[in-house]
């Protein structure tokens, strides 16, 4: 596949150009309600509607394709005993509680990374960070292998954990689609406060590096219904590109 054909045009350094919106390179929101860039925590950068529509859908298209068997979109079950109320599906790597392996829960070999995904989540965290790149650990370098998409149906959520299963302290990249949520972005100690609830929309990027790496967060609840109609999909998909410092 030609680089670029999945996702169309993709943004430049500044995080705006063609098909993905304009909004996550611009400052605070004005008096016309646009969302702006914001950093909820050191190291973390949230930028509204990176993704434009035509990005959305060709991401959502994609994703319905991974979620296909062999290895695809299924429940995962804790070790406590317990099911997620998410169902997922892994690229590159298949996560399991807690770590990585090359097979995945109905013993077939995960699929394979995209490079256009990580030629996007490159562009996501170059777009964030802009000229503090150099000092966020891993960012400059950043090579993703890893893709968890989750996929959350009306009423799910997901508690508050700490990404700490990959081997290097890159930044995480994550892309929203179909309906808003809750998203928590705590402290990196505890799963209490001090933490910071953000309402996450369909486009958006957060990406989370340096101090904010091993911030715990979770999804308190999604917000039903909320999804732009012209997406065609119901609940929350949730795609977080990582770096995982196996080596296959």
């Amino acid at each position: 596949m030609v680089q670029g054909e999945l996702f169309g045009d993709l943004p430049g350094d500044s995080g705006s150009a063609g098909s993905v919106g304009s909004s996550g390179s611009s400052g605070p929101s004005g008096a016309s309600g646009v969302r702006g860039r914001s950093e909820p925590a050191p190291g973390a950068v949230l930028l509204p509607g990176w993704l434009g529509l035509d990005a959305q859908l060709r991401l959502i298209a994609s994703c319905r394709e991974w979620s296909r068997p062999p290895a695809g979109l299924h429940a995962v079950r804790m070790p406590t005993g317990g099911m997620m109320s998410v169902r997922m599906v892994s690229l590159g790597w298949h996560w399991y509680p807690y770590g990585y392996r090359r097979v995945a829960e109905d013993g077939a070999p995960v699929k394979p990374f995209p490079p256009e995904l990580g030629r996007l989540a490159r562009q996501a965290v170059t777009g964030a960070y802009g000229a503090a790149l150099p000092e966020i650990e891993g960012a400059a370098s950043y090579e993703p292998d890893v893709a968890i998409v989750n996929h959350y149906p009306h009423g799910a959520k997901m508690g508050l954990h700490q990404d700490r299963d990959e081997r290097t302290d890159a930044p995480v990249v994550s892309l929203s689609l179909g309906d808003r949520c809750v998203f928590r972005l705590g402290n990196t100690e505890t799963r209490t406060r001090p933490w910071t609830d953000l309402e996450l929309s369909s486009g958006d990027l957060l990406v989370f590096g340096g101090q904010a790496r091993f911030a715990y967060h979770g999804v308190v609840r999604t917000l039903p219904g909320t999804a732009d109609p012209e997406l065609g999909l119901v609940g929350r998909l949730n795609i977080t590109v990582r770096q995982s410092g196996l080596v296959a």
